[in-house]
């Protein structure tokens, strides 16, 4: 059996399904990506919500609230390069409410990051899916110099 061909040009994010990986050549990983999809989304969702309605006082706290928990939640299924990376472009808000400004701010660059978070992992899963049709296509081939199979055995004159 041969060995598997390394990728040309190494992935900057990896998709940890549990199984340990030999190519990893980047620390970058994210070990529980539906989890961000599910937060990325109800953030997305949140952003759309306070640009259509006024919020008052106890609004702008319930939403800051759930901004931070939702960061803390998001660092949970990161490594730590993306935790530092995020947490340099999530800063915690001053005390008090956080004006309706400033929380869509906050809420539409942790979704921007996100989604590019997103286009990561889908550009990593489609280089892995054709390194791997790559693989199996070798795989498939008969190897050079080897005779093709008949489909009658015996020595023919």
């Amino acid at each position: 059996m041969s060995t598997p061909e390394k990728p040309t040009s190494p992935p900057t994010l990896e998709v940890v399904d549990g199984a340990p990986s030999e190519e990893v050549e980047s620390t970058e990983t994210v070990n529980q990506p539906a989890k961000l999809m599910r937060i990325g989304s109800m953030l997305k969702q949140l952003l759309d919500e306070a640009r259509a309605a006024p919020l008052d006082e106890k609004a702008r706290l319930r939403l800051r609230e759930i901004y931070e928990t939702s960061v803390h939640e998001l660092a949970e299924g990161m490594s730590t390069d993306l935790q530092k990376e995020m947490a340099s472009l999530a800063l915690p808000f001053d005390e008090g409410a956080p004006s309706e400004a400033e929380l869509r701010v906050a809420q539409a660059q942790l979704v921007g990051w996100l989604e590019g978070l997103f286009h990561g992992i889908q550009a990593t899963l489609f280089a892995q899916q054709m390194a791997a049709r790559n693989q199996l296509e070798g795989l498939r081939q008969p190897a050079i110099g080897q005779a093709p199979e008949s489909d009658r055995p015996g020595t023919y004159l």
